[in-house]
């Protein structure tokens, strides 16, 4: 009876999955900023190709 009622108040799971929202948040950040830098960045390059030629 003890090992059941153990088992219902262990609230780590729920901890696991509340870190695991946060993580895929913040990796959702991430690729979202490194994909503008990465447009930005390609027609700065375009723009330098262009004007060296």
């Amino acid at each position: 009876m003890k090992l059941c009622v153990a088992f219902l108040n262990d609230e780590s799971a729920a901890t696991a999955i509340e870190y695991g929202l946060i993580a895929t948040g913040i990796a959702i950040a991430i690729i979202a900023a490194v994909n503008g830098v990465g447009t930005a960045l390609s027609s700065t390059f375009s723009s330098i190709s262009t004007s060296l030629k």
